[in-house]
């Protein structure tokens, strides 16, 4: 039996960012519940697993409906306990933990070391904190000739776009007509970078990321819009919005999202790539997600396969033989 604990950061009672809307934190909590039911649902599919799975007051009705006499067991933090100390006392326990939590303000990368990296399922320290930083991301990938902003050429480039370094969505992510404007938007925030504004269809890879191969699973459309005052919104992803056998597209998406993935060390498990899609340019990477997204929903009833079971698997076949499990593998080759 392998004890696995389950952990999404805001429906598992993370704090939320200071001065955040109510309607934009009940958004944030439907998104993170979402993730974790898809999750769930998966590893509930998996035989010789028994999951303890984090919840909080956030929610009134605590796991979904899946769990209910499945071999799930539901905790909260303890009384003024923060998340990495409560997410570190859960891992000892338990012989592997899967967070999902977003890379702001080292979030992520801290509950990395709380779990420890033997437990840990998914991305290692290094691919974190490269994927962290929009900046670290775009200069590494550009080095090795995946395209970036940075490689757009200056007449191609009619706005710009400043955001947080290490933000997550759209939050705080603003468009300027101007130069100017922009670099005078830079210069009044603190851990923000600039980039040329890619003018495109805004899209998304998912990919299956093992030891030796990077396997796109599905093409998806992000749902993002610019509102009069140059603010964008991110109103939620289309799984699977675009087929290979329909959209001569997916090809060069397929491709460049793979490349940007290999391109990054220590990546691993469910990752997903934002490009935008520039009428000239082609594909061009925007940033790459070193964890699950919104994108995961849906996707394993898409692809008639258990994603989170293959990850599992692999990481299981990694650790030392007493975590092993009979469970059946299935290949890593499941694009169609």
């Amino acid at each position: 039996m392998t004890r696995l604990f389950l952990h999404e950061f805001v429906s598992g009672g993370g704090p939320l960012p200071a001065g955040m809307s109510q309607a934009a934190q009940a958004e944030l909590l439907r998104e993170g519940v979402a993730m974790r039911d898809a999750l769930l649902a998966d590893l509930l599919q998996c035989p010789g697993v028994q999951i303890t799975c984090a919840t909080s007051d956030r929610l009134e009705a605590g796991l979904p409906p899946v769990a209910r006499g499945a071999p799930v067991q539901a905790v909260t933090p303890g009384a003024g306990e923060d998340t990495p100390t409560f997410v570190r006392r859960l891992a000892r326990s338990h012989d592997a933990a899967w967070i999902i939590a977003p890379e702001t303000g080292q979030c992520l990368a801290s509950l990395h070391a709380a779990v420890g990296a033997s437990r840990w399922i998914g991305c290692d320290a290094q691919a974190i904190g490269i994927a962290a930083s929009k900046q670290a991301t775009r200069s590494w990938l550009h080095r090795v000739g995946v395209p970036t902003p940075l490689s757009m050429p200056r007449q191609a480039t009619s706005r710009w776009i400043v955001k947080p370094d290490d933000g997550a969505g759209a939050i705080d992510t603003l468009v300027h007509a101007r130069l100017d404007d922009a670099v005078a938007d830079l210069q009044g925030r603190r851990g923000a970078t600039l980039e040329s504004f890619v003018e495109g269809d805004s899209l998304s890879v998912t990919l299956l990321v093992g030891p030796e191969a990077a396997r796109p699973l599905a093409c998806n459309r992000q749902r993002v819009r610019i509102d009069a005052s140059g603010c964008i919104h991110f109103d939620g992803v289309d799984v699977a919005a675009l087929d290979r056998q329909h959209d001569e597209r997916v090809s060069a998406l397929r491709q460049t999202a793979r490349a940007a993935v290999q391109a990054l060390p220590g990546l691993r498990g469910v990752v997903g790539v934002d490009l935008v899609w520039h009428a000239q340019h082609g594909p061009v990477v925007i940033e790459v997600n070193p964890r699950l997204t919104c994108a995961y929903v849906g996707l394993s009833a898409w692809t008639n396969f258990n994603v989170a079971g293959a990850v599992l698997r692999h990481h299981i076949s990694s650790r030392p033989a007493p975590l092993r499990t009979a469970m059946a593998r299935e290949p890593l080759d499941v694009e169609r």
